[in-house]
This record gives structure tokens, sequence and C-alpha cells, in this order.
């Protein structure tokens, strides 16, 4: 019988707090410190862009060829569409989730979704004014996305990414440099 009124104690609990959990797996914020985009339009956003670099996490581990893909969906919120060829089991592999807004639409602060309730933040921190090129800021240190339009990035254009970066207090020494060849 003393196990069943631990069982309660648990249930209870779990009740108790699933609506907080919940909401926290929801709630994204913009790290501190960290400027997003102004006047950013998801519409000039949309479209495909190259993996230039990233930090490996568990998700892209061994892959080339990354892009992502966005869509404005009726709701307001963006489908993403993420694909990359895995080096090691010699296959493509595609993952789809979505974008919303943390706050006002004309800031480069967005959640992401790739599984149910659980949102990541993505932040655009530096873009070229034609959108040909971005810095992505996960909701920590461990996420950082060099993105373009291109399968290559200038060399300028880099290093002001890095100077971003670094001036973020990120470590580059993790920094992946995505190979952008051709395999079908």
């Amino acid at each position: 019988m003393k196990y069943s009124k631990y069982l309660k104690i648990a249930l209870g609990s779990a009740i108790v707090l699933s609506p907080f959990l919940f909401q926290a797996c929801k709630s994204v914020k913009v790290p501190v410190g960290v400027k997003v985009v102004d006047n950013f339009d998801i519409k000039s956003y949309a479209g495909k862009w190259y993996e230039i670099a990233r930090f490996d996490f568990k998700h892209e581990k061994d892959m080339d060829q990354v892009t992502a893909e966005y869509t404005l969906n009726d709701d307001g919120s963006v489908k993403v569409l993420n694909r990359g060829f895995d080096t090691i089991k010699n296959e493509w592999k595609e993952s789809e989730g979505k974008a919303k807004f943390i706050g006002e639409s004309d800031k480069g602060a967005l959640k992401v979704s790739f599984f149910g309730p659980f949102y990541s933040g993505y932040n655009i921190v530096a873009m070229d004014p034609n959108y040909e090129n971005a810095l992505v800021f996960g909701e920590s240190k461990d996420y950082i996305w060099f993105l373009s339009r291109n399968k290559t990035m200038p060399e300028s254009v880099q290093q002001k990414f890095i100077k971003i970066a670094l001036d973020a207090g990120y470590n580059l020494d993790k920094l992946v440099w995505t190979k952008q060849t051709d395999k079908k």
C-alpha cells in the first residue's frame, strides 16, 4: 500500500506541473546580449538556403550538402525543410518542422520545432540587405549556422560573421565547414 501513496503523489505532482512544463517547452527567448535583425521580412527570407558552416550536433552529425528551405504557411507560421547527405550511411536525410515568431514579425527572432511541443531558438543576428547571407544563433552558444543563398560564401562575409560570433562569446573551434558538393 505504501507504493500506492507514492504513486498518487507522483501522479498528482505530474498533473500540477504538466502545464508549466508544457509551457516551458514552448517558450524560447533570445539569449542575453544578442541582438536580432530588425526590419526582418519573412517573405524575403523564404526559399532555399545552403549551410556554409555550423556547430555539429546529433541531428546534423556527418552531414554534407545541408540545406534549409523555408515556406510561408497560411497561418503565419513557416514550414522548415532541412535536408542533408549523411556521409556515413551514404543516404539523404530530411527533417520537416515549423517556425513561429517569438514576438514581432519584423524581428529575426523565431522558434523552431521538429519534435512536437519542443521548440528551440532561431535568432537571425546578421544578414545582407539583399538576403544573400545570414548568421543564425540558437538559444545557447551550442548552436550557430552560417547560411547563404549560394553554395559558397564570400570570404569577407565569413570573416564578418566570425567576428560577430567571437564578440558574442562563441568558441569557434567547434565550427564545421559544410561541404556543398553535388551528390545524388
